[in-house]
């Protein structure tokens, strides 16, 4: 059955195909016909663009984000500690570097499975401002406190495209972050007793649904949008997440292109984790630069 599925369509393909090449021979064809040949060529020229509409597809990159994060974690007795702006309070910059990657793989006509990975590291020293507590400790006005945050973020989807068309695409995803958190804070003395530590780690799984499309603008350029939402409580953990992107791709060469796009991501996460209960919150927006490789055979996006 699959053989004669695939015959069908070879055959349904190959007829339009042969009458259009033998329509183009006839030089008898008159000045209307010709244009309206010349509008369909225009119009398919999409279905053989070495970039758009491979099986696979491997994007590598820098993602320069502005950051905005708050933390709140309580101590070891169920007492929460009070909020920090780790922007404002400790003095982390708002703006980053973020390495990131993405694949794709395009398993049918409408049906893509995809994995991102994202990689973000801060960290700071200042002279407090105001009196803080994290966990155990509290931390005093006029003291030196070195912190850290290390995140690291992974993305899995499944996306279907409602309408496939060769020069454009409209669908729906589902699929989940997974936020993999650590943050400390320690008190710099000048005695080896003078000093303590503490920190918070966490993973946080947070489902999201969304809607993306695909287009192509040009024979070397392309634009991808899409935009993510959800939230979800489960006893003593309560998550929601917001994320989007648009980018523009520009073939360079054959099946190397690059792409510059902005991308966003908000978190809320509270949870309590034996006894220590905890709240973050971090959302970071900015623009991205990548390379892009696209390879497999073509998957076809008929017209009809």
């Amino acid at each position: 059955m699959k053989k004669l599925f695939v015959f069908l369509v070879l055959t349904l393909f190959w007829i339009p195909l042969k009458a259009q090449t033998t329509a183009e021979n006839i030089s008898t064809q008159s000045t209307a016909s010709f244009k309206t040949e010349n509008e369909d060529l225009q119009d398919n020229y999409a279905d053989d663009l070495p970039w758009h509409a491979r099986r696979f597809k491997v994007t590598a990159g820098a993602f320069f984000p502005v950051n905005n994060t708050e933390v709140e974690v309580g101590s070891n007795n169920g007492n929460f500690g009070n909020l920090i702006d780790f922007e404002n309070d400790l003095g982390f910059n708002k703006s980053s570097v973020s390495f990131f990657g993405t694949f794709e793989w395009r398993i049918s006509r409408r049906s893509r499975l995809g994995a991102e990975y994202y990689y973000l590291s801060r960290s700071s020293t200042k002279t407090l401002q105001r009196e803080i507590e994290f966990r155990d400790h509290v931390y005093p006005v006029n003291a030196t406190v070195s912190a850290f945050m290390d995140n690291h973020i992974g993305r899995i989807t499944y996306g279907y495209a409602f309408i496939s068309k060769p020069k454009y695409e409209i669908g729906a995803l589902i699929g989940a972050h997974v936020l993999f958190g650590d943050i400390g804070m320690r008190l710099e003395g000048a005695t080896i007793e003078a000093e303590y530590k503490d920190n918070f780690n966490f993973t946080a799984p947070l489902p999201d649904v969304g809607i993306w499309g695909e287009f192509v603008l040009g024979r070397k350029v392309g634009l991808y949008a899409n935009f993510n939402y959800f939230a979800i409580k489960i006893d003593d953990f309560d998550g929601r997440l917001l994320s989007y992107n648009l980018s523009v791709l520009y073939n360079v060469y054959e099946n190397f292109s690059l792409t510059a796009g902005y991308t966003g991501l908000n978190i809320r996460v509270d949870m309590e984790k034996e006894r220590l209960n905890g709240f973050f919150k971090w959302g970071y927006n900015g623009p991205t630069l990548t390379a892009t490789y696209s390879f497999g055979n073509h998957v076809k996006l008929y017209k009809n």
